[in-house]
């Protein structure tokens, strides 16, 4: 059977013809996500992620305008693997990911430290005392405008993202993280 019947089959109803679908397709799944790599990631998660761009496609596909499937697989396999990619990349929720309650509430045993964390008193203590630095620094060397951008960058927002929420130029907030970054540079570098 043709790509083609099977995606008529699967929308008639049959999830045979799904199963062979990401069957015939996996191998290039497994092609496009081996071209990927996340720092920390898992690359079976990109095979993962590769195979909703694959059912995507399925769902997706329109038979009058996107000439073949395979070439249509191909490239929502590829998007779906480099949208997963850049939101890896985004860091947005690792300040929750790695928080731990402040309320007191919760005892040493129940307290889930990832793995990047520590229990020795003096590193726990140091890290304070850098975040503290850190956080002078930014206060006393940046303006209020260069520590918003830097606060939303960090978040993950895009240039256009920052600059709308802040109502500036897209020009003003790529400015503005430059001054950022230099600044910062000559501060780590102490």
């Amino acid at each position: 059977m043709t790509d083609e019947q099977l995606i008529k089959d699967f929308r008639g109803g049959d999830k045979n013809a799904l199963d062979a679908l990401l069957t015939r397709f996996k191998p290039l799944v497994k092609a496009r996500a081996k071209a990927y790599y996340v720092a920390g990631g898992d690359p079976e998660d990109l095979i993962q992620e590769g195979m909703i761009g694959l059912y995507k496609a399925v769902l997706d596909f329109d038979f009058g305008k996107n000439g073949s499937f395979a070439a249509f697989a191909a490239l929502c396999v590829t998007r779906q693997v480099q949208t997963a990619i850049k939101a890896a990349a985004r860091r947005k929720h690792l300040p929750l990911n790695d928080s731990v309650s402040l309320d007191g509430e919760d005892s040493p045993d129940e307290v889930q430290f990832s793995a990047g964390r520590t229990s020795d008193p003096e590193t726990l203590f140091l890290g304070r005392e850098a975040l503290r630095d850190t956080e002078d620094f930014i206060k006393r060397n940046l303006s209020e405008f260069e520590q918003s951008v830097l606060m939303q960058h960090t978040y993950g927002k895009s240039h256009a993202e920052i600059a709308a929420s802040l109502g500036k130029s897209k020009k003003s907030v790529d400015n503005a993280l430059s001054r950022v970054r230099k600044k910062l540079v000559g501060f780590t570098a102490r």
